[in-house]
Order: structure tokens, then sequence, then C-alpha cells
């Protein structure tokens, strides 16, 4: 394997831990709506080998600790922008990838969150006062009143959903990717019966995924997301910039990254729900790369 090949899967990998869908090994729009197949298309894998695709991206998710400021521009179809600033810590623990979020909403005060993935995904919040609680209901919540972004993109639930079928090997963006439908486990569709699926394309070299889809009835999407811009740093491209948007309402909220550090030191009660109320300082300015153009 070549210096640039091992440097890209690095790369993809890496970007994967941070979640918030902003994952991909090319640029790639969201597309219209089109039914999964129900076939199995020749040349596809075989059972076996989809499952080693999806363990290999799982036990991708986090292998390193990072940390990231970004700005979420929300973006309504009818209206005014508004911006809304944040830092993410990313990480791993016994139970799987694990995210801590903190974003100024638009009274200026702070909300933070706490979620984990993996098969005993969870989110808790702060907001302000009090003990960080876990609460259900943020899961497909905005981060914050305004935006289309939900801790659902950070977490990926899907990805450990029991239910899950390599349906075909379609084209993004001129690269070959895996598409796999999820269909989630009985709790979940009971709480969010109007989400009946999700679908992935996963890039057939790397492994990481290209588009996410979260579909409703009939297989419509629901919201989708897409990479628009990378930034070089170093040797490693870390993607800058990703529309979400809400397929029904036409509203987006635009991801942008503004500064970068990688695997920094922190403290293990970061990713302790007990602590969420503690204020965390970003890593020593020495160790963060401004992504500013």
């Amino acid at each position: 394997m070549t210096a640039p090949v091992r440097s890209a899967r690095r790369v993809l990998r890496r970007w994967s831990a941070i979640g918030l869908g902003l994952l991909a090994a090319a640029a790639a729009r969201a597309q219209g709506y089109r039914p999964a197949p129900d076939y199995a298309q020749v040349g596809l894998p075989d059972a076996a080998a989809a499952r080693a695709i999806l363990e290999r991206f799982r036990n991708g998710l986090n292998a390193e600790s990072a940390y990231l400021e970004f700005d979420l521009h929300a973006l309504p179809r009818r209206g005014e922008e508004r911006v809304f600033h944040g830092r993410l810590w990313s990480g791993r623990n016994d139970r799987g990838p694990i995210a801590r979020i903190a974003l100024t909403e638009a009274d200026g005060r702070e909300r933070r969150l706490l979620v984990q993935g993996g098969p005993a995904a969870a989110v808790w919040v702060w907001h302000g006062s009090g003990v960080a609680s876990a609460d259900p209901s943020a899961l497909l919540s905005p981060l914050v009143p305004g935006v289309e972004t939900s801790a659902f993109d950070v977490q990926m639930p899907f990805l450990y959903w029991a239910d899950a079928r390599l349906v075909s090997v379609d084209r993004v963006r001129g690269r070959p990717a895996y598409a796999f439908l999820f269909k989630p486990p009985a709790d979940f569709a009971a709480a969010h019966p109007d989400v009946t699926s999700v679908r992935a394309y996963l890039d057939a070299e790397f492994d990481a995924p290209v588009q996410f889809e979260i579909l409703g009835r009939e297989g419509r999407p629901l919201k989708a997301w897409s990479l628009l811009d990378l930034k070089k740093v170093g040797d490693r491209w870390i993607p800058q910039e990703v529309d979400v948007r809400n397929e029904a309402t036409r509203d987006k909220t635009r991801f942008v990254a503004t500064a970068f550090a990688s695997s920094p030191l922190v403290d293990a009660d970061l990713f302790e729900p007990a602590h969420l109320g503690d204020a965390v300082p970003p890593p020593p300015a020495a160790q963060i790369v401004s992504l500013a153009p």
C-alpha cells in the first residue's frame, strides 16, 4: 500500500470519528428519492463480507481523540441566517465512540451534550444549571433550536442496528460505494415512527460513508447532508463545509469547521455525564490549527 493511500485511509477514518455526518472520501451531494432495491444485485459482497465492511467502519470510529471548533449556519428557506458557535471533543470509551459538544445559543447561553455511540447509545444534556440528564427525546432534536443537525447525526446509532442489508453497489460522485439500508429496532421505531430506515453509502475502498439519508414512509428522504469542501492541514484533509438539509421544509444548516487539533490530551472526566456541567478549556493554542481561508 502506498503512502498516499495510507494517508487517505487515516484521514477518512479520523473524520468518521468526529461524527456530525461530516464524513467522506469525496464530496457527495444528497440524491433525490430512489427506493432501495429489495433484491441482491449480481456482484454484491456476500453477507459475511458485508458484515466485515460494517465492522471495520465501527472499529474506526473515534479510534483517536480529536478537537474541533465550528460554526453552524442556520439557513432557513425563508428568514434570516443565524450562526451558532460550537466546540467538539471526540474519543472512545468501553461502550464505543463518544463526543462532547458545547454550543452557544442565540441568547448567549451554552448548551452541552454528551453523545454516546455504540450498541447502547445515549444522550445527556446540560443547559446552564443542575446535573446533566439522559434525554432520549434529544436524539432527533436540533442540537440548538433553529438548526437541522441533531445528536443522531453525531451518534450514528443506525450503524449498530441488527437489521442491516447491503442493497446495491452504486457510484457516488464517480466513486464506487456500498449502499446499506438500516432498519430500526422495535424500541426506536416505536419512539420515532416517522423514521423507517437509514440509507448509508460507504466508499468501497475506504469503508467510509460518503452520504447519509434518514428515510421516512415509502423510503422518501426526511433529511440528507453533503460534504461541500475540504481543507488540507499538513498531510491531512479536513472536511470544512457540510450542508444538512431538511427535505420537507428545504431549510438547511451549514457546518463550517474553523479550527482543528488532533489527539489532544484530555481528562477522562471530560466524557462523564456527571462532569458535563464543568467548563472545559480548549487545547493549548499551539496544538490548534486554524481552518480559516
